[in-house]
């Protein structure tokens, strides 16, 4: 394997674009290669500790894992591997030729252990939501990448989605559900879509989902953190809706506004 592909991701297939496409979802095996993985969980446990709490504790409170966001494309040593995510993005995309992708976000994921005292939020399950609503954006079209930093078993608390559910449009922002989640209020959900189950996955093994695709996973019955990489990708002429994002600062932003350059780049 070359240097180059040594710091990036695989290409998707087209087996897996038009999974995508049907499903709002595809698993990516081998989608990193191993030592790129565990580089990857080098940087994270180098910021975070090894419990995965070593870190500041994010002002944006939600029980599903704790965040560290990195310095994304700015970053030499990420920025190979955000641009072949955004490469990939563009091909599940499917959008107009000519049309790019913008970084969106990206961060270090740890799912800390249920049973464990911690600092931190983000011991809790990951109940059943769709990301677009909290992105305040005018378009759908967008989507994360999820890498598995470690070797992952469903009781780590790993995804399942919805199948097909990205078809139907927005169900609610995910903090309007109260105690609950989105099948509360969508309960229609169980009978329209099934239900993936848990996911395991290698080290380097990757799903990506739409952001319109319901999505979620249960606590973390190890006795170690969850460890995964998270980047988030969106259309080029997606713009910003007027609504008070938790994603990013809109200060001197005008509505309607094209996200910038600065910020968020173009990577495929």
């Amino acid at each position: 394997m070359s240097d180059v592909e040594e710091q990036t991701c695989r290409k998707v297939t087209a087996h897996e674009v038009d999974h995508y496409a049907e499903h709002g979802w595809v698993k990516l095996p081998g989608f990193l290669g191993r030592g790129l993985a565990a580089r990857l969980l080098a940087m994270a446990r180098a910021r975070m500790g090894d419990d995965g709490q070593g870190n500041a504790i994010s002002p944006m409170q939600q029980p599903f894992f704790n965040p560290e966001a990195t310095h994304g494309a700015r970053d030499p040593a990420l920025r190979p591997l955000i641009e072949g995510i955004g490469a990939n993005a563009r091909l599940l995309m499917q959008r107009r030729e000519g049309l790019g992708v913008r970084y969106f976000g990206d961060m270090f994921a740890a799912k800390l252990p249920a049973a464990s005292d911690t600092r931190h939020p983000g011991a809790g399950a990951t109940y059943f939501h769709q990301d677009f609503m909290n992105w305040a954006l005018d378009r759908s079209g967008g989507m994360t990448f999820w890498i598995a930093l470690d070797d992952l078993v469903p009781e780590s608390g790993t995804m399942q989605f919805f199948n097909g559910s990205h078809r139907l449009g927005a169900l609610g922002h995910y903090r309007t559900y109260g105690e609950g989640d989105i099948l509360d209020d969508f309960p229609e959900l169980l009978s329209r879509c099934t239900l993936s189950e848990p996911m395991s996955y290698a080290a380097g093994d990757a799903t990506v989902h739409s952001n319109l695709t319901v999505h979620g996973s249960g606590e973390n019955r190890t006795t170690g953190p969850r460890w995964a990489y998270i980047a988030i990708a969106n259309p080029a002429d997606a713009r910003w809706n007027g609504a008070p994002p938790e994603a990013f600062d809109t200060a001197g932003m005008t509505l309607h506004q094209q996200l910038d350059d600065e910020r968020f780049p173009i990577i495929g």
